[in-house]
């Protein structure tokens, strides 16, 4: 994690030390789910986890070089000035370290904010966004969701679960049915909730991963809200942690 903007590596016992991955996840001003999230990557058994601010990477690229995954957390990323994720993304558009990092076949995932900072960098699929809820209000709340298409590294052997959202920005959006039926057949709508809104995209090599709910948030079955009732029995978001982990064991 980090203290005071200097970045603390977190290590598993030394037996696990050669178990790759090594994690890189970045901060801004007003990231809030840094913490969370190197926790939950460290809970499925990373070989290293490392919480750093995006200025670090943006004057040091090869630090991108000794990761494996790259993660961007959830919050509200430079108080979602102009629209949530737009400024981040701004950032590292132009910056080839991040293109290079995706071409090396290693993992990137965005959660939340994340989310929406892959989509308007280019990182993730183009042409398609995340705008205002239907609402127009802030969502807080538990989803059912469930996986569609069997493309997304961070997905495998996951059919449904249940996350909390927590997002004013979360609707996705194309910019025309013809981009959004294109991403449908290739298999890039990998997560879909109840109601068939899309909660989850992947690239189409399926090793980049925007999804809008939490998964960093219920990592054990006890933080499911009903689970005094025996009601939150299956998959938690830990096994998307896992999957990733596991994509290069």
């Amino acid at each position: 994690m980090y203290d005071g903007g200097v970045p603390i590596i977190l290590q598993k016992p030394e037996y696990r030390l050669n178990v790759m991955p090594n994690v890189l996840i970045l901060r801004a001003s007003g990231t809030s789910g840094d913490a969370e999230t190197a926790f939950a990557f460290e809970q499925a058994g990373a070989k290293s986890v490392t919480v750093l601010h995006l200025n670090r990477i943006l004057e040091s690229p090869k630090i991108l070089e000794s990761a494996q995954i790259l993660c961007i957390p959830g919050g509200f990323s430079f108080g979602d000035d102009i629209a949530a994720g737009r400024i981040f993304a701004t950032k590292i558009r132009h910056h080839a370290a991040f293109r290079v990092f995706k071409e090396a076949g290693k993992l990137i995932l965005g959660i939340g904010n994340g989310f929406q900072v892959l989509l308007k960098s280019g990182l993730l699929c183009d042409d398609v966004t995340l705008t205002w809820n239907v609402s127009g209000t802030f969502a807080t709340r538990w989803v059912n969701l469930r996986t569609v298409s069997e493309k997304c590294v961070f997905l495998r052997g996951i059919e449904s679960m249940e996350l909390p959202i927590a997002n004013g920005e979360g609707r996705f959006v194309a910019r025309n049915d013809a981009v959004l039926q294109s991403l449908d057949d290739a298999g890039q709508l990998v997560l879909r909730d109840a109601d068939g809104g899309v909660a989850g995209v992947c690239d189409a090599t399926g090793r980049v991963f925007g999804l809008m709910p939490h998964p960093q948030r219920y990592r054990d079955g006890v933080q499911h809200p009903r689970w005094t009732r025996r009601e939150s029995q299956g998959t938690t978001g830990l096994a998307i942690f896992r999957n990733a982990v596991a994509h290069f064991e």
